[in-house]
């Protein structure tokens, strides 16, 4: 899938090879829009091409050609069609990328080849210590933090035991690994699904007969969905507080809807956060796109932002790897999220919230927040990246 957008039509054509002029600015955005977990991928699309079209179809002054491409979530799938974009397409950023085990695939290929990669989700502990790279920015987290919120929550709550589960791959094993670090208790069972699994009737019977104080899941998109209906079809909603990171959001909620009210989750954003920037961005987006944006759609929207001052800083000229970095580190554009910078690592310093799945007045269901958990938070991997 290959689309873009031009500062004229601003509608969706097909892009073909050598159609941009040649002092067009060229992004390729990476995103899972097939699949059970299409509508993540949706949300980061719609987020980073409502900039674009805000800014009539121009970022940093320049005219941005978008060249979007469908990962499929699979990982070799995603470095094939992240190479055309560098060696065909010949891009100057690549933005996107919903799923961690795909971002790990395509930040090395992309490294190599000097093309600056900016995350508008995945945001994987490989890529933040040790592994730290000049070309790659995360826009939106490290993976363990969003998590961390509901480790923290857990501890300050008094639970004595919990479950954990997640997804077998980078992101799952990040999401408890987050959970741990501030909740000091007992893990009575640490539960590994399939990635894409969506029956989990053997789980919920392991969950009932651990009898713990509450379960903490990491479960994204359509795995999300039938978790959260099967949770309260067993009953389990009504003993054991269900705590999650990316499972009842804005991109779940409008299938699980009731079934997802009152369930708290880990975010370092909501619809509802009360600054002008973000207020402007939800009531665009829900007027542009007939939907309430998730945490993916501010991020990849803020990732927008973010090119859009750095070309503009350089007066659109790229060809400085080091003044391009410097001009992405800088950071300066109004975040939604708020107060937003890079720690040393290139990954962001930001607050973190509790949130509460919530109706609101038209009908609409939405994330809101409960109560910052961390203020202007940076990620424990960062004292391990050689960056300075």
């Amino acid at each position: 899938m290959k689309r873009t957008i031009g500062a004229a039509a601003l509608a969706t054509i097909l892009a073909l090879p050598g159609l941009a002029a040649a002092d067009e600015l060229k992004i390729g955005l990476i995103s899972t829009l097939s699949g059970p977990s299409a509508a993540l991928g949706q949300h980061l699309r719609d987020g980073f091409l409502l900039a674009v079209k805000q800014r009539g179809g121009k970022l940093g002054g320049e005219t941005a050609e978008v060249i979007v491409v469908d990962d499929e979530l699979k990982p070799d799938v995603a470095v094939t069609k992240a190479k055309a974009l560098v060696d065909r397409d010949k891009v100057d950023f690549v933005v996107g990328v919903v799923f961690s085990n795909v971002m790990n695939a395509v930040a090395k290929p992309l490294a190599e080849s000097k093309t600056f990669l900016i995350s508008a989700n995945a945001g994987p502990s490989t890529l933040a210590g040790e592994g730290c790279s000049p070309y790659v920015f995360s826009a939106s987290y490290q993976n363990d933090q969003n998590h961390e919120v509901l480790g923290k929550y857990a501890q300050d709550k008094g639970y004595k035991k919990v479950v954990l589960m997640a997804p077998n791959y980078q992101a799952g094993k990040d999401s408890l690994a987050g959970f741990k670090r501030h909740y000091k208790g007992e893990v009575a069972e640490e539960i590994y699904t399939q990635l894409g699994q969506l029956d989990f009737s053997a789980e919920l019977a392991r969950i009932a007969a651990a009898e713990p104080d509450a379960v903490f899941t990491f479960m994204p998109g359509g795995m999300g969905v039938n978790l959260v209906k099967q949770y309260r079809q067993a009953g389990l909603a009504d003993t054991v507080p269900f705590l999650s990171a990316f499972t009842v959001d804005e991109t779940t909620l409008p299938a699980t809807q009731d079934a997802a009210l009152g369930l708290y989750s880990g975010a370092a954003w909501a619809p509802n956060l009360d600054t002008p920037e973000n207020k402007a961005f939800v009531a665009a987006f829900e007027k542009e796109y007939g939907y309430v944006p998730a945490l993916y759609a501010a991020q990849a929207y803020d990732a927008a932002l973010m090119i859009d001052a750095a070309v503009k800083s350089l007066g659109g000229k790229l060809d400085d790897k080091d003044a391009v970095r410097a001009a992405l580190k800088k950071a300066d554009f109004k975040s939604v999220r708020g107060a937003f910078s890079f720690n040393t690592n290139q990954f962001p310093i930001q607050d973190f919230y509790l949130v509460k799945v919530a109706k609101r007045p038209d009908g609409k269901f939405e994330t809101e927040i409960a109560e910052t958990v961390f203020k202007q938070y940076g990620d424990v991997y960062a004292a391990k990246c050689p960056m300075k």
